[in-house]
């Protein structure tokens, strides 16, 4: 079978407390970065801030949206799809986000492991490991 790839924008959202927002699609179980597929003509960032707007009813400030980079990695919740993820990294100091659209629940996990929720692959392979090197935060600094 063919492999389909989707392009998308996703948003790396840390609170102060260096905590990064992940979300989770119904009737899925990986958590995953909000954000979600470009539409013709988008921009990644247009893409991020529609997304972000329908899923988390959060206006974000495109103008403070680092670019992390283009990363691949098989789609978590859809067979036989690879995803082509366009990442952003924002602060946001919001704080109740509720979930709207095709969410069902988000969390805030830490940097550094261990996770209470399972997590997509381009999460858990290619974003929190940049993060941790960005930051500073990894597995064997973080604070028992």
């Amino acid at each position: 079978m063919p492999i389909t790839r989707l392009k998308i924008a996703a948003a790396c959202l840390l609170n102060p407390a260096n905590e990064l927002l992940v979300v989770r699609k119904r009737h899925t179980r990986f958590f995953m970065l909000p954000g979600g597929k470009l539409e013709a003509g988008e921009s990644g960032l247009e893409a991020l801030a529609r997304e972000i707007q329908e899923e988390l009813n959060l206006l974000l400030d495109t103008e403070t949206c680092q670019p992390l980079g283009l990363f691949q990695a098989p789609a978590a919740n859809e067979p036989d799809t690879m995803i082509e993820a366009e990442l952003f990294m924002a602060y946001v100091d919001t704080p109740s986000l509720a979930v709207a659209a095709e969410l069902e629940a988000l969390a805030w996990i830490p940097l550094a492991p261990p996770y209470e929720v399972a997590l997509a692959p381009l999460l858990s392979e290619h974003v929190l490991p940049l993060l941790q090197r960005n930051t500073g935060f990894s597995p064997a600094n973080r604070q028992a």
